[in-house]
């Protein structure tokens, strides 16, 4: 008899309700190391699919599986079909196994999204920790970051709210994920809004709009006001909505962009530039909503509807390396950093234009983001 599955969505409301979740990853082990389900109730641990096959053979498949692990244990490979095989055998022998429908495929696809109010839809890829959004006045509506793998969900949710997509705008030239501007652009007719600095570093996708410091981007009768961020990225833009800050990879609710992606032997530069914008967004801690570009496991989903999302002078007051001078600024965000987002050169050369958009692009993207240095 198949083993029980549990869905991706299932997986994803468990870890936002605080549920332990022990996961039996049986995937190679190099791919366990780059990348597993993660979360602060998460205990993720690996044994190879072979192993458990070659135990299996005895009757003794769950002699191979790590001590300790809690039932039901959540049984992961790619795509949802050895894992369904392990789960099948441990559950004949007296364990409560699931199997991860998909698996770390269907992991790494899911989106989901959260209805911030002031016309503002939170899109969240759990997997890497993205964060893109919607905004929404009367019949137009723009996407900001959107992933090149959700646009689908970006149209149907304009779609749901009877608006159409006039702007597909990125923040910045990441360096995590493959921009959606350009699919949007292909599905909708939008205007593909992007960087002007971008073009200094090699920008090849043809933009409508080249958007700079001070410009004014209308979405219905709204306007998305630009403000020059540099320090993530020396191109980045940061946006307002009203009293809404969209943050792009400048400040998170736990962290700020990493200064390093962009040129490694120019990072200290860059966050000396990052200490002055932060300074600059942060004089006047308010109550306006920061509404950050990514979310790490930990980060605590408050918002309206489950979003992530905190005041200005929360974050700022959470964030102690705001309170050092320079000189220790610069120190804190350019050492010790984690390793850099897998395939980050390529993703790169993807978003600046110099490759196409396909299957193996996409593929480039899967795995934990690593963009953010700790605000610890």
């Amino acid at each position: 008899m198949p083993a029980p599955t549990v869905s991706v969505r299932d997986l994803y409301n468990w870890l936002q309700a605080d549920r332990e979740v022990d996961v039996l990853d049986v995937r190679d082990r190099a791919e366990f190391d780059a990348w597993c389900v993660d979360g602060p109730g998460v205990t993720a641990r690996h044994t190879p699919y072979m192993e458990v096959v070659a135990a299996g053979v005895s009757g003794d498949a769950a002699s191979v599986v790590p001590d300790g692990l809690r039932e039901p244990v959540v049984v992961v490979c790619a795509v949802g079909e050895a894992s369904a095989e392990v789960a099948e055998s441990l559950r004949a022998e007296g364990v409560d196994a699931v199997n991860l429908e998909g698996g770390m495929d269907a992991w790494g696809a899911f989106v989901t999204s959260h209805d911030l109010g002031n016309g503002v839809v939170q899109f969240e890829r759990p997997s890497s920790g993205c964060l893109s959004y919607l905004l929404v006045d009367g019949d137009a509506a723009a996407v900001v970051d959107p992933l090149a793998a959700a646009v689908d969900a970006y149209v149907e949710a304009a779609a749901a709210r009877d608006a159409t997509i006039t702007h597909a705008i990125d923040s910045h030239v990441h360096a995590d994920h493959v921009s959606g501007v350009r699919g949007l652009a292909d599905a909708t007719a939008a205007a593909r809004v992007l960087p002007a600095g971008a073009t200094e570093r090699g920008l090849a996708v043809d933009a409508d709009v080249l958007a700079t410091d001070g410009d004014e981007i209308a979405v219905g009768d709204r306007t998305l006001g630009v403000t020059h961020a540099p320090g993530h990225t020396s191109e980045h833009l940061v946006f307002s909505w009203g009293d809404d800050l969209l943050t792009g990879d400048c400040l998170f609710l736990d962290g700020v962009g990493r200064p390093d992606l962009e040129d490694a032997d120019a990072a200290r530069e860059l966050a000396s530039r990052q200490y002055d914008t932060l300074g600059a967004l942060t004089a006047t801690a308010d109550e306006r909503r920061v509404m950050p570009g990514h979310v790490t496991p930990s980060t605590t989903h408050d918002g309206r509807d489950g979003g992530v999302v905190g005041s200005l002078a929360a974050v700022a007051a959470e964030l102690s390396m705001l309170d050092l001078d320079r000189a220790a600024f610069v120190d804190h965000v350019t050492t010790g950093l984690p390793p850099r987002p897998a395939n980050d050169e390529a993703i790169v050369a993807v978003n600046l234009g110099e490759r196409a958009i396909d299957e193996d692009t996409l593929a480039l993207e899967r795995g934990p983001n690593n963009c953010a240095v700790s605000g610890d």
